[in-house]
C-alpha cells in the first residue's frame, strides 16, 4: 500500500529484503553490488539506470528472461529483481536545507543473482601453490561447457574475459561459473548475424571491432585470448591501440614464443590456433571444441604456470590505480546518487569508491588509517585533483579512441565498397 501511495511498483517492496553491501564492480549503465538477504543469503545485485537504457529497455528484459532460463554448474544463478520508479512526491525529491540539494530517486532496474565470491580466474590461481597445463586443459573445459551450453541455445555472451569467470566459493574444489550477461544476445535464429559494437578490448574478435557482423564465434575467440594468457601469462595481442589491435587480429599470427612456450603441449597449441582463427567461418565450434583432445588433459604437460601466471598478475595490478578511477569516473556519469532509508546510497560517490578501493589508506601513501570518525572520510586535495587529472585523460583517450573507431570502421566500408 505504502508502495502504491508513493508511486513505487510492487516489486519495490523487495528491496528492503536486502542490505547493501560493497560495490562489486561498474559499467556503461549501472553498478554491481554486493548485498546480504534478511535469510541470510549473499548476492550481488546489479543495479540498472533506466534513463541510460530509454528507449532501449528490451535489452534489460532480454536478460532478465536469459537469467532465468539459464540451469547450469557453470554459469551465475538468477536469484531475483525489482525496480524503482522516481516520484515528485518522495520526500527526497526536493531541496533540503543548508543549501545542498539532494539527487531525487531515479528510476532503476535492480537484478538479484548468485554472488560469487571465490575470486576471480587469475587472482586464484595464484593462491595456487601449483598450477600446471593439466590444470589450466580443466579449467578452460569448465568454461567452454558453459559456453556450449548457452550456444545449443542461441545466446552470445559477447564478453568472455578472465574477469567474468569466478569461483562459487573459496572452497578448493568450487566450481568456475561464467558471469555478466549484460551485453549477451540471444539470437532469434542460428544464423542472425549482430552488428553492434560488443566486448573487451583485447578479447574482442576482429569482425566485431571491424563491424563485419558476429555471431557465437566471437565467444571462441575470445576462449582463445584466454587460454593463450592463462598458459604463458601474457596475451597472445599486445597492441595498446585499437588500429594496431585489429591489423594483429586480422593478419592472424599467434606467436609461441620459445622461452614460455618450449614446455607447452603441441596439443594446446593447436587448440588455441583453432580458436584463434580470424575468418569466423574457420573457427571451430563449441561442440567441436569439447571434442579436442587437449581438453582430456592426457597430453597436458605437469609444467607450473604459476610464475607466469603471478608475473601476470603483478602487471594487471600495477594497472589497477587507472581502473579505480575509470570505475569511479564511470559512477560518476551515472549521476546515481540516491539517499535512501538511513543515508544508505545505492550508488556511491566516486570518492568513496576510490577511498573504498584503495582500502582507506591515507593520502601520503603510507597505508595509516584514518581515525575513527562519524563523518564522512574525504579524499586529500593531492588525492581529488590526482583523480580529477585522471578522469580528464581518460575522457580525452575515450575520445581518441571513439574518432579512431569511427576513422577505421569508415576505412573498412569504404574498402568493402571499392573491393
Amino acid at each position: 500500500m505504502l508502495n502504491k501511495l508513493s508511486g513505487q511498483p510492487e516489486s519495490y517492496e523487495k528491496k528492503a529484503l536486502y542490505k547493501f553491501g560493497r560495490t562489486l564492480g561498474a559499467g556503461t549503465y549501472g553498478i554491481v553490488r554486493e548485498a546480504e538477504s534478511t535469510m541470510g543469503q549473499k548476492v550481488a545485485v546489479k543495479i540498472i539506470l533506466k534513463k541510460n537504457v530509454r528507449g532501449n529497455e528490451s535489452m534489460v528484459y532480454d536478460e532478465l528472461e536469459m537469467l532465468q532460463k539459464l540451469k547450469h554448474p557453470h554459469i551465475v544463478s538468477f536469484v531475483d529483481w525489482f525496480e524503482s520508479k522516481a516520484s515528485n512526491s518522495h520526500p527526497f525529491s526536493s531541496v533540503v536545507s543548508s543549501g545542498q540539494t539532494l539527487t531525487p530517486i531515479q528510476d532503476k532496474f535492480y537484478i538479484v543473482t548468485q554472488l560469487a565470491t571465490g575470486g576471480e580466474l587469475f587472482d586464484r590461481i595464484c593462491d595456487y601453490g601449483k598450477f600446471t597445463e593439466k590444470d589450466a586443459s580443466q579449467t578452460i573445459r569448465q568454461v567452454l561447457d558453459a559456453v556450449n551450453y548457452l550456444h545449443r541455445r542461441n545466446i552470445v555472451h559477447r564478453d568472455l574475459k578472465p574477469e567474468n569467470l569466478l569461483y562459487l566459493t573459496r572452497a578448493s574444489d568450487s566450481e568456475l561459473v561464467l558471469a555478466d550477461f549484460g551485453i549477451a544476445k540471444m539470437l532469434e535464429n542460428p544464423s542472425e548475424v549482430l552488428t553492434s559494437m560488443a566486448g573487451s578490448f583485447g578479447y574482442a574478435a576482429p569482425e566485431v571491432m571491424l563491424k563485419q557482423g558476429h555471431g557465437k564465434a566471437v565467444d571462441m575467440w575470445s576462449l582463445g585470448v584466454i587460454t593463450y594468457t592463462l598458459l604463458c601469462g601474457y596475451s597472445p595481442f599486445r597492441s595498446e591501440n585499437l588500429t594496431d589491435l585489429i591489423e594483429e587480429c586480422r593478419g592472424g599470427r599467434i606467436i609461441f614464443h620459445e622461452r614460455y612456450w618450449k614446455d607447452v603441449s603441441q596439443d594446446a597449441k593447436d587448440f588455441i590456433l583453432s580458436l584463434l582463427q580470424p575468418d569466423p567461418s574457420k573457427r571451430v565450434t563449441s561442440e567441436e571444441a569439447l571434442k579436442h583432445e587437449w581438453l582430456t588433459g592426457e597430453s597436458a604437460s605437469d609444467r607450473d604456470l604459476l610464475p607466469e601466471i603471478r608475473a601476470y598478475i603483478a602487471r594487471a595490478r600495477l594497472r589497477r590505480g587507472i581502473e579505480i578511477v575509470k570505475l569511479a569516473n564511470r559512477i560518476e556519469a551515472l549521476k546515481m546518487h540516491e539517499e535512501d532509508g538511513e543515508n544508505e546510497e545505492d550508488i556511491p560517490s566516486p570518492v568513496a569508491m576510490a577511498e573504498s578501493a584503495s582500502g582507506g589508506a591515507s593520502p601520503n601513501g603510507e597505508g595509516e588509517s584514518p581515525a575513527p570518525t562519524t563523518k564522512k572520510r574525504s579524499l586529500s586535495k593531492i588525492a581529488r585533483g590526482a583523480i580529477f587529472r585522471e578522469v580528464v585523460l581518460a575522457k580525452v583517450r575515450e575520445v581518441k579512441e571513439n574518432e579512431e573507431r569511427e576513422k577505421i570502421e569508415r576505412e573498412a566500408r569504404e574498402k568493402a565498397t571499392n573491393a
